[in-house]
């Protein structure tokens, strides 16, 4: 039989001068082997913190921070008409903090989110949407604030909504992709976690749109079908 040996002491030695760190390495080998030491060059990253308002989710330092108006996204809307009456104001629909981190395996990527209260005709506002640019990666979504739903939706369209309010922890798997929506009347803000080099795939999204909508009717949010899923150029 077989099973996993981990041999992770940390071991640092100096050359010329410099710090050289070394980690011992994970393999497989039989039980009556003797552990073998493999040890493997790393280039540490060191650690560091970064503070989060919990109320408005902005962080400091700021990190790469990213805003969206709504001409940013005026194709992601259903009411058309509505955009273009609103993009006369053109309103910030919603902005993001995410902290510098190395775009690779290994590491963990995270950010804010401040999606803006508003509609555009009935519609809320929300994020554009993506799926990972490694599909098979997940995310951790943690609700600071604001109330609001998270749409996500697999590559045949079949879709799952989770609610979002202060304290919710929601799990997005792998392949699903995922839209945030605001459907309360103050800013939803959230903390998001993902493998470093997930990375995102905005296009699939912009071409194809979400299968489902948040409307409003009657002082509530209402997920619908989307007519025009999978005919966008169409239109």
């Amino acid at each position: 039989s077989r099973r996993l040996v981990r041999e992770d002491d940390l071991a640092s030695e100096n050359n010329a001068g410099r710090e050289k760190s070394y980690f011992r390495g994970i393999r497989y080998c039989k039980p009556e082997e003797k552990f073998r030491k493999e040890r493997t060059a790393v280039n540490l990253f060191r650690p560091f913190n970064t503070i989060c308002d919990l109320k408005t989710g902005v962080l400091s330092p700021p990190g790469n921070h990213i805003v969206r108006y709504l001409a940013d996204m005026k194709e992601m809307f259903h009411d058309r008409e509505a955009v273009r009456n609103m993009l006369k104001e053109n309103p910030k629909v919603y902005e993001f903090y995410n902290v510098v981190i190395p775009e690779e395996a290994g590491h963990l990527q995270h950010c804010t989110s401040i999606i803006y209260p508003g509609k555009v005709g009935k519609e809320y506002f929300m994020t554009k949407g993506h799926f990972h640019a490694v599909a098979g990666t997940a995310e951790i979504y943690v609700c600071l604030s604001g109330r609001g739903l998270l749409l996500m939706q697999a590559e045949d369209g079949q879709a799952e909504v989770l609610e979002m309010y202060p304290g919710s922890i929601s799990y997005i798997p792998p392949y699903w992709a995922h839209r945030t929506v605001n459907t309360g009347d103050e800013p939803l803000v959230f903390f998001g976690v993902y493998r470093g080099d997930a990375g995102h795939n905005y296009g699939t999204i912009e071409k194809q749109g979400f299968s489902k909508l948040v409307f409003e009717e009657e002082g509530r949010p209402r997920v619908v079908d989307n007519p025009r899923y999978n005919s966008r150029e169409g239109d």
